[in-house]
């Protein structure tokens, strides 16, 4: 699908993924972008750098009123189904959760079909995987939840339910389809509610205020972290291709320890504050493996796509985005 020249439509747009690529479409030369969100995770002031562009349009709806969706995706070529709860929020609130994954998902298909949409690219999860114990976890992975916390498996259990919807109105209906599954987003607009993206912000906002940083267990706990114009850069190359029903993973490969993260918070606001190791009861966690490793062999075979964003990059320009937010309170 040629992204020039195509309008398109992001459920979630005003999010930190959606927002980066509606970026990234209006770059490409979309004719027009449709930001469709409820804004009860977000808010407009999101998108203050995007909304000023003529082909840009906010619409207020919701996914679990699909009136709402058949009206936003009129004569859209594509949707880019973003909107969704992440694990913690879905913690807090498993029936909106469940049902706004799920039910939100289906007809988002819905409308796709009646309105003729000719693909819809799913913001899927690496938490398809659970707490996976292969040495390179690779697509055809199984999930492994049984030693999950409820949240983290019931949130990763939305995620395979909603590959397989887009799957379903593949071999239905003909809507084309990629999902794509983020290992752990970052970076610029980043919010509180990812579990262990929020780890970063909270990390941020106690050396902040001179507060030594937690370290949970002996910070050796791993987790793939993704900038976030890589996951958008995925997202709107797999929308371009010409595949389908299809799922890839969309990581750095490249497992860091929470220890080496805190290091490079640290580092990054010149800060010689020491941290603490202890674990907070009752906190929401999704995975705590030591070995985790995702392979992207597959989404670079078949799109082209590779990471271009490290890590030490990715949180230098959080925090320049963080501070200059702060400096305007």
């Amino acid at each position: 699908m040629d992204i020039a020249d195509g309008k398109f439509a992001i459920t979630g747009g005003v999010s930190m993924i959606g927002a980066n690529i509606a970026e990234q479409l209006l770059e490409a030369g979309a004719r027009e972008v449709v930001l469709f969100d409820n804004y009860s995770l977000s808010t407009p002031d999101m998108v203050q750098g995007i909304v000023h562009d003529p082909r840009v349009r906010l619409v207020r709806g919701d996914i679990l009123r699909i009136n709402e969706l058949y009206d936003a995706f009129a004569e859209v070529d594509g949707v880019f189904a973003i909107a969704g709860f992440l694990t913690l929020p879905l913690s807090q609130n498993p029936f909106l959760g469940i049902a706004v994954n799920v039910q939100g998902m289906l007809n988002t298909c819905e409308a796709c079909r009646y309105r003729n949409v000719g693909k819809v690219v799913f913001a899927s999860s690496v938490a398809v995987y659970g707490e996976t114990e292969e040495a390179v976890t690779q697509e055809h992975a199984p999930w492994a939840w049984s030693n999950q916390q409820p949240g983290a498996a019931l949130y990763g259990g939305s995620k395979i339910i909603g590959e397989n919807i887009v799957r379903l109105y593949h071999d239905r209906h003909g809507v084309d389809s990629v999902s794509l599954r983020f290992s752990s987003v970052y970076g610029e607009r980043q919010h509180y509610r990812a579990v262990n993206s929020v780890y970063i912000m909270d990390t941020y906002d106690r050396v902040r205020q001179g507060l030594p940083p937690v370290i949970p267990d002996d910070g050796l706990e791993v987790h793939d972290y993704l900038h976030v114009a890589d996951a958008a850069r995925a997202a709107v190359m797999a929308m371009a291709s010409a595949v389908s029903r299809d799922s890839f993973t969309v990581a750095t490969g490249v497992s860091t320890t929470l220890n080496r993260l805190v290091k490079i918070i640290l580092e990054t606001m010149d800060s010689d504050l020491s941290p603490e190791y202890r674990t907070a009861a009752g906190k929401v966690r999704s995975t705590v493996s030591k070995t985790l490793k995702f392979s992207n062999r597959k989404i670079e075979a078949a799109l082209g796509w590779k990471p271009q964003i490290p890590i030490e990059e990715g949180i230098a320009r959080l925090i320049r985005w963080r501070q200059s937010t702060d400096n305007t309170v």
